[in-house]
């Protein structure tokens, strides 16, 4: 190998390092290169703010997005809540409860007694009270319940036997606001309620032997009636069921 290509190699690696790369986009001119290094500056910022843009964008949507869903579960949550005291408002009471078996001895002003037998018989009965407070009686019992129509004495008396209370009404006399008076004092057995046309009195309430008379149906007595002698100890088949027998017609 020659001296001067020895002496050459140096030089042109010199001459190399010394080059700029076109990538680094540098400039022998200081003004030049300073407005380069600025317009790479810019387009970094430029970039930099178009990434924090977008992530502003994001967040914006995302926040619409819980905002959306916030405003519906809302909503979902105030109309379950509306619903609920809907049906606590809107939902028919309770019917009331009496003590089975719980008689005082405090019998209601204007409740008459009597003595019935109570004998089952075929055919029809020819009461002494009207409507009958018991006497022989079909062998099949009335369920009890809510009646449109009238009800056959007989099967109904069977019932009074069992201990059921039955309450009948003159419709004459009564409109539908008197028989809703009628059905709030009404437990949710052992009663049966009835129209009973051309009675001496707009209401009666019948227990076995005993019997109420009224003319008001929002009377208070009627619910002492039901205090005294529903289910009572004292009828001829305490304990016995007053349904899975007849229904009678109109039944509610």
């Amino acid at each position: 190998m020659s001296a001067d290509a020895d002496v050459s190699r140096p030089e042109e690696r010199r001459t190399r390092r010394m080059t700029p790369s076109p990538d680094k986009r540098a400039s022998g001119n200081p003004a030049t290169q300073a407005q380069i290094d600025l317009t790479v500056k810019q387009q970094r910022e430029q970039k930099r703010q178009e990434k924090l843009a977008e992530y502003q964008k994001q967040m914006a949507r995302r926040k619409r997005g819980k905002l959306v869903w916030w405003v519906v579960g809302s909503v979902a949550s105030l109309a379950v809540i509306g619903l609920v005291v809907a049906s606590f408002v809107l939902a028919p009471a309770p019917a009331p409860t009496y003590q089975a078996q719980n008689s005082t001895g405090e019998v209601p002003d204007g409740v008459q007694t009597y003595e019935n037998r109570s004998d089952h018989v075929q055919g029809a009965v020819t009461y002494e009270q009207n409507p009958p407070a018991g006497g022989p009686h079909n062998p099949y019992w009335l369920n009890c319940g809510v009646y449109t129509e009238p009800q056959q004495n007989e099967n109904a008396v069977h019932s009074l036997e069992h201990g059921a209370i039955w309450i009948t009404y003159d419709p004459a006399r009564v409109d539908e606001a008197g028989i809703d008076a009628l059905k709030a004092v009404m437990p949710s057995s052992y009663a049966i309620l009835s129209p009973y046309p051309d009675m001496d009195t707009a209401v009666a309430v019948s227990g076995w032997n005993h019997q109420l008379k009224v003319d008001d149906p929002t009377d208070s007595r009627i619910k002492d009636f039901f205090t005294e002698f529903w289910r009572s100890q004292n009828v001829p088949e305490p304990n016995a069921a007053c349904s899975g027998a007849i229904d009678g017609p109109g039944k509610a």
